[in-house]
């Protein structure tokens, strides 16, 4: 089987939060989508990576588009935001903060039309990549029972459920916590090795 080649690009913040906001209306699956204000609140004062892979559009292949993204960040034992506070409170037990550093895989998606070509594979592996980098011990992800695609997909990446909060009325809305741990040995793993062309995207001046 021919190997897909990926060219990702790793943003800044203000502008990976705009191109972020405009690539999730592609989007089906999920219901309120990200403002560029949201995204930037929510990173400005913590590590994270916006990854975004682009490829070739097939009316015109000559043309690059957005077909997958990825955005984690940093989450802290004693968390302001509401939301953040929350979510470290549901880890405890489940996560161990003290003296390890915690990535949150926060938000990403891959559009429909590109899916099944390892996008999403080569952006999480490239964000593994970088957590190690920066000295991150294990990353964590909170999805939905019902978006069976993105567990199948978690589970091909090796990641492993850690809770599971099963909703009272409903379980396709339960939530599934999942995590890997993170480290050098994780990276000899990784599958989209030598199908990557990544750059740090810098806008013009």
């Amino acid at each position: 089987m021919k190997r897909v080649k990926h060219r990702i690009k790793q943003y800044p913040l203000e502008q990976g939060a705009l191109e972020i906001q405009f690539i999730e209306e592609f989007f089906g699956e999920f219901n309120r989508k990200k403002t560029a204000n949201e995204i930037m609140g929510r990173l400005g004062e913590r590590s994270h990576i916006i990854l975004i892979a682009e490829a070739p559009m097939r009316q015109e292949p000559s043309q690059m588009v957005p077909v997958s993204y990825k955005v984690a960040h940093e989450i802290f034992p004693a968390e302001k935001s509401p939301k953040l506070a929350d979510l470290v409170q549901r880890l405890h037990g489940h996560v161990a903060f003290d003296g390890r550093r915690i990535l949150y895989s926060w938000i990403g998606g891959t559009r429909i039309d590109w899916r099944g070509q390892g996008h999403f594979r080569a952006l999480t592996e490239q964000q593994e990549v970088w957590a190690v980098g920066q000295g991150f011990h294990e990353v964590v992800v909170k999805t939905k029972n019902k978006f069976y695609e993105m567990r199948s997909t978690l589970t091909r990446l090796n990641f492993d459920v850690i809770k599971y909060e099963r909703h009272d009325s409903d379980n396709r809305e339960s939530k599934v916590y999942l995590s890997k741990q993170l480290g050098p040995d994780l990276l000899k793993e990784h599958k989209s090795q030598g199908t990557v062309t990544r750059e740090v995207w810098e806008p013009s001046r």
